[in-house]
C-alpha cells in the first residue's frame, strides 16, 4: 500500500495530492478506523505527520487503499484459502482423469486461480520503464567492468 499511496511526492505533498483524488475515502476511513476526523487537521487537533501515519496503518480492506488501486487487500484469509482449495481440487481431479494415460496423451493441468496480485506483478516485471532500468544497470556494470580492467579503478 505504501507504494500506492505514495508514488511521486512524498510527506505532506504525498497527501495533499492523495486527499485531492481521494479525500472521500480517507475521511470516512479515518472516521471509521480510528474516529478521527479530517477537519481535525485544519482545528490543529491532527498534526500532517499523524495524518501520514494513520493513512500508512489502515488495514488491508479500507476504502483508501482499494480507491488507490491497491487490489491485495481485497481478498482475505478466507478468500486465499478457498482458492487453494480450489487448486488442489482441480489438481486432483486432472491426476485421477489422467491416471493410466500416455504422458503424451494426458491433457494440460490445471491453472490456479488467479489471485488479486498475480497478474500486476507479471506486468510490472517487463514493463518499459523497469527493462530500461535494467537496460541501464547492465551498462553501468560493463562501464565498471571495463574501467577495472583499464587501470582506471582499483
Amino acid at each position: 500500500m505504501a507504494e500506492a499511496l505514495w508514488v511521486g511526492a512524498g510527506g505532506i505533498l504525498g497527501l495533499v495530492r492523495l486527499l485531492s483524488e481521494h479525500g472521500e475515502a480517507v475521511e470516512a476511513d479515518l472516521r471509521e478506523h480510528y474516529g478521527a476526523r479530517l477537519s481535525d487537521l485544519f482545528r490543529g487537533g491532527l498534526t500532517w505527520r499523524e495524518l501520514g501515519v494513520l493513512v500508512r496503518q489502515l488495514p488491508s480492506r479500507s476504502r483508501t487503499r482499494l480507491a488507490t488501486g491497491d487490489a491485495d487487500g481485497v481478498w482475505g484469509l478466507q478468500e486465499h484459502l478457498q482458492a487453494l482449495t480450489i487448486d488442489e481440487l482441480r489438481v486432483a481431479n486432472w491426476q485421477r482423469a489422467n491416471e493410466g494415460v500416455a504422458k503424451s496423451k494426458q491433457s494440460k493441468p490445471p491453472k490456479p486461480v488467479d489471485r488479486p496480485s498475480t497478474d500486476r506483478k507479471r506486468a510490472d516485471k517487463n514493463s518499459p520503464e523497469r527493462l530500461a532500468k535494467r537496460k541501464a544497470a547492465l551498462q553501468r556494470a560493463a562501464d565498471r567492468r571495463r574501467a577495472i580492467a583499464a587501470g582506471e579503478i582499483t
